[in-house]
């Protein structure tokens, strides 16, 4: 059918593969960070307040060297909970807020309160504002720029500004449902925007973009080149995996998330669950934790070792860390929502105080705490058959040994690709078939699954059902009812 490209703006860089539309074999690679735009004396020094243009320059340098050449598609994803505010002229009142901006907290609490508490929030668009969606960034800049706020006429993210420039800056404004479902201003469940909660937040009405299918274009560049609906990057990495029904993503990072797909939206009036939309016309419910990575990396400090040191000592040591519990709690939670609270380490005993018990128990303790999220997502129907395990703590030995036992389902762990923009060139691939008629627009193309490693539970299922409850046990008596009104 021809040769697609997707495009990847993240946080710091741009990626872009290009890859055949009809096997999904990548072709060729780019690469660019993303350059530092200012230095003009600009007020706006946060690391949170960022120039789109910088976007544009990465993309270009990205693309040198005729990468782009014969591509009929591009499908684009970008960083998620950013905020493009645009005057009434279409221009930039401020840089974009993106990234995790917590100078947004208290304006999040407010803006929850202004509607009627948690459970209202839920019930509209599917999440509880917190200090990354463009929701609590709007209550943000009425509190803090109120002139800045009073001169916005319409709202973009990342993602959409991109298409944008890369359409001409067209009249028409596009998005779709999975960046929509960020924004906190949309709703999954009935998939419409919800301008009233701008108001709310914000004081006056905007100009929203057009919410587009998964499998249409947002429009042609001027040299004719398809420009598809784009997404985010969650959204988009879950595309490019594969990911299906009965599948779970965890994401290993400082902080965890764990999403999967589901067939409809699901309100959680306790904030736990995030209901956004993916990008194939189905619904990804999300639940975080404040606790990954963090955990292997302050033990393996302890213990004078790093992550690789940390692994093996962890497989010296027996399942249940020989009584040992980590509740790794070190930032406080999100999952059980323990905000104020710290780790706790029960089970000491003279034959448990070796630094392999203490290893051992922090990977379970990380493992248990995700696995209390993955039970969040089961407990409102969600089907898990597999677990794709991702980030670079996913190729350690301990985690592979001790995840499928206690997760209770089938692992797999994807060789390390760029999964992202795999994902936006699927969905261009997708839309250039559409047009052609080639694919239909609800089945998108069929590429084939991400090469992976699997790691079964096997006869070790039972024993890891017991560490879980160990842990489970622990938890409840140190802090009783943390999930109480969460499905665990």
């Amino acid at each position: 059918m021809g040769i697609v490209a997707g495009l990847d703006s993240s946080s710091d860089s741009t990626r872009i593969v290009v890859c055949d539309a009809d096997t999904g074999a990548v072709l060729k690679q780019g690469y660019a960070p993303h350059p530092a735009v200012g230095g003009d004396g600009s007020p706006y020094d946060s690391p949170h307040d960022v120039d789109p243009q910088s976007w544009l320059l990465s993309l270009g340098e990205a693309a040198e060297g005729g990468l782009l050449e014969g591509v009929q598609a591009i499908g684009v994803s970008a960083q998620q909970h950013g905020l493009v505010a645009l005057d009434r002229g279409g221009a930039l009142v401020r840089p974009a807020l993106v990234g995790n901006d917590k100078r947004a907290q208290a304006a999040a609490a407010d803006i929850i309160e202004a509607l009627g508490g948690r459970a209202a929030w839920a019930q509209a668009v599917g999440a509880v504002p917190t200090s990354t969606q463009a929701v609590a960034k709007l209550r943000w800049l009425t509190r803090t720029e109120p002139e800045a706020a009073h001169r916005i006429a319409e709202l973009m993210q990342p993602h959409d500004w991109l298409v944008w420039q890369l359409l001409g800056r067209p009249h028409r404004r596009t998005t779709d449902r999975g960046t929509a479902s960020g924004t906190g201003y949309w709703s999954a469940a009935t998939g419409s925007w919800r301008p009233d909660l701008v108001e709310l937040a914000l004081g006056h009405q905007v100009r929203l973009p057009e919410v587009i299918g998964p499998a249409e274009a947002a429009g042609h560049t001027p040299e004719g080149l398809l420009i598809s609906a784009g997404t985010g990057e969650t959204m988009a990495a879950a595309f490019g995996l594969g990911v299906g029904v009965g599948d779970a993503v965890i994401s290993l990072g400082a902080s965890g998330s764990v999403f999967s797909v589901h067939h409809e939206a699901l309100a959680d009036p306790t904030g736990t669950i995030l209901s956004y939309a993916d990008a194939t016309g189905m619904h990804l419910p999300v639940v975080h934790t404040l606790n990954a990575v963090r955990v292997l990396r302050g033990t393996a400090e302890l213990l004078g070792t790093d992550l690789e040191g940390l692994s093996a000592l962890a497989l010296k040591s027996t399942p249940g860390a020989y009584g040992l519990v980590l509740l790794p709690y070190l930032e406080g939670e999100r999952t059980p929502r323990l905000p104020h609270t710290a780790g706790t380490l029960t089970g000491l005993r003279r034959e448990s105080m070796k630094p392999e018990h203490l290893a051992r128990a922090a990977f379970e303790g990380m493992l248990c705490g995700l696995a209390d999220a993955l039970d969040v997502l089961r407990g409102r129907g969600v089907q898990v058959r597999r677990v794709f395990l991702l980030g670079p703590a996913a190729d350690l030995q301990a985690v592979r040994a001790i995840a499928p036992a206690l997760l209770g389902a089938q692992i797999v762990v994807p060789q390390p690709a760029d999964y992202t923009a795999i994902g936006a060139a699927r969905q261009a691939a997708w839309a250039l078939g559409a047009a052609h008629g080639t694919l239909s627009p609800h089945e998108p193309p069929r590429w084939p699954a991400a090469a992976s490693q699997v790691f079964e539970p096997g006869e070790e299922l039972a024993v890891g059902q017991a560490v879980r409850q160990q842990y489970v046990a622990v938890r409840e008596q140190t802090h009783p009812g943390a999930f109480e009104g969460d499905a665990v």
